[in-house]
């Protein structure tokens, strides 16, 4: 199952080059990212294509990091495909936690990533309903 790694920061110039260059000299490609903001902190949540080594290089640099799994759903990239996503999720009781998307090609197909309670639940959920899910390499690797 994949992984997201979320950094705690400080609201302040400076942060994120610290963990892109961390990541960059650790040889570690980030492969999404998101940023949310609480104030004077923030949460920043990346997939890299090596999360364990990338979480590694973190704490050893005495950031405050996260080691999640997530569910990475594979969507077609038209109106529409993720509402699907939304009602099988729905039907179920299945709350989103926290998720972000993109486009892997235009027209074609997207990725949506979860953060809920069960991933290993959810995942087995929606595979049973036919929904294509992305594993590591696939995720890590696009």
């Amino acid at each position: 199952m994949p992984h997201q790694i979320s950094v705690f920061l400080e609201n302040k110039p400076g942060k994120l080059e610290r963990v892109t260059r961390l990541m960059a000299e650790g040889s570690i490609n980030i492969r999404a990212i998101t940023i949310a903001d609480s104030g004077d902190f923030g949460i920043l949540k990346i997939l890299v294509d090596d999360p364990k080594e990338a979480y590694n290089i973190l704490t050893r640099n005495g950031l405050v990091v996260a080691y999640r799994e997530v569910v990475a759903i594979k969507i077609n990239d038209t109106p529409g495909a993720l509402l699907i996503i939304a009602q099988i999720l729905q039907r179920h009781g299945i709350n989103i936690d926290d998720a972000y998307g993109f486009v892997m090609e235009s027209g074609i197909a997207s990725v949506f990533v979860i953060q809920v309670k069960d991933p290993a639940g959810a995942s087995a959920l929606l595979k049973e309903e036919g929904i294509e899910l992305l594993k590591d390499d696939d995720l890590y690797y696009l």
